[in-house]
């Protein structure tokens, strides 16, 4: 069984193709800029070789072909003919707490995903573009699967997913925590398990999602019980560009002292705040680091943030699960920044957190492992998340069902 796996974006496509027969990836690659003249898909060659065309993408649907072209390509494919795709599992964004689950794509369900948009504007029109692009393509009858990032989160109880304002805008607009990168967060969770040699059933994890956007997510048993994105993904610590959460009367004094729409306040907080906002350097870290070693203090300070707020969410997930057992660091900064664990850590010291420091330094780049030392009272593990691999167990759990 050969899976596609999409993760369709307003202006991207990123898809892989994996042979469930021992999980192996055929191909991946990239759609960058459709719309736009300067539209392109980049891929890998079986063989390891990056190669990158321009091709006109006006839409979903034209990148689908060129996705199409490069699977099949007499030269660099990894398929002879499409007939070889069993089925394709998509990323969506916000599932709302209507699926707490992955799902085989109807009209039903094409239906509430767009019926959820306003909780995402920016992601599930881009998702649905992605579902209906692809059966244009590939045709009505290959199956297709939905697998929601808020859909691992939806074991919240009430007293962590719920806000403190009047409770009718729960009821009229769904205004509560519904959390993301779920599918990662599902991920290590998993393997964090599998390494423990125990089952996640009788765990208690704090795993943290930690690049361009960020979360920590507090698990009890194999199930969510708290998670720091919020209504949207702009909840929680600060990131390369948001804010994170902060006191809401922020939000309406520079409202109102600068004259600002909803929409350019949205824009402050989503695109220009976060390590770009306080460094004034740059929203990548690897930017933020280079000005940090050259005496830049406002890197300096923008890196002190991030790193005391993590320990905070991690200090409070400790109290909210009644102990820990195991924390997981991945995704970018997770995985490639080791000051940034380092940091962390030292304020966990308090919790019985013991650092093999040595390691920590060269775990970067492709380097897994476990980050505690022996004494250490919990386990610190650095874990590769692989979204696309749940999306494509998923897939195939589902179709052979069929």
């Amino acid at each position: 069984m050969k899976i596609l796996v999409i993760n369709a974006g307003s202006s991207s496509l990123k898809y892989q193709l994996i042979d469930m027969t021992d999980e192996k990836v055929l191909a991946k690659g990239n759609c960058e800029r459709i719309g736009t003249d300067g539209a392109f898909i980049g891929f890998k060659t079986p063989d390891g070789k990056k190669v990158e065309r321009k091709t006109q993408m006006l839409n979903h649907t034209q990148a689908f072909e060129a996705v199409k072209n490069a699977l099949v390509d007499p030269e660099y494919g990894a398929i002879k003919s499409l007939s070889e795709v069993t089925a394709i599992g998509h990323r969506v964004v916000q599932g709302g707490s209507i699926f707490d689950k992955s799902v085989l794509v109807n009209n039903d369900v094409i239906n509430k995903i767009r019926d959820l948009a306003p909780l995402a504007p920016l992601h599930n029109p881009a998702n649905l573009q992605g579902i209906e692009a692809c059966t244009k393509v590939f045709g009505p009858k290959v199956p297709q699967v939905v697998v929601f990032d808020t859909a691992f989160h939806q074991t919240m109880p009430e007293k962590a997913f719920m806000y403190a304002i009047p409770y009718k805008y729960y009821e009229k607009f769904g205004v509560r925590k519904y959390g993301f990168h779920g599918t990662s967060h599902r991920y290590v969770t998993d393997k964090m398990a599998d390494l423990m040699g125990r089952k996640k059933e009788e765990l208690k994890l704090i795993t943290c999602h930690i690049g361009n956007g960020s979360s920590i997510t507090a698990v009890k048993n194999g199930k969510v019980i708290d998670t720091t994105m919020g209504l949207t993904p702009l909840g929680g610590f600060m990131m390369g560009t948001r804010s994170g959460s902060l006191d809401p009367s922020v939000v309406t004094f520079i409202a109102e002292k600068e004259h600002l729409t909803p929409d350019e306040l949205s824009k402050i907080l989503n695109k220009e705040s976060g390590l770009l906002g306080i460094s004034g350097v740059s929203s990548d870290d690897r930017d933020v680091s280079a000005a940090e070693a050259d005496g830049n203090l406002r890197a300096h300070l923008a890196h002190e943030m991030l790193y005391y707020q993590i320990a905070q969410y991690i200090g409070s997930y400790y109290v909210a699960l009644g102990g820990c057992d195991g924390i997981v660091f991945t995704a970018g900064l997770g995985e490639n920044q080791p000051q940034l664990r380092e940091k962390v850590c030292d304020y966990l010291t308090c919790l019985g957190v013991k650092l093999d420091k040595e390691f920590n330094a060269k775990a970067m780049r492709g380097v897994t492992g476990t980050l505690s030392a022996p004494d250490s009272k919990i386990r610190v593990e650095l874990i590769a998340t692989d979204e696309e691999m749940v999306i494509a167990r998923d897939t195939k759990a589902i179709v052979e069902t069929l």
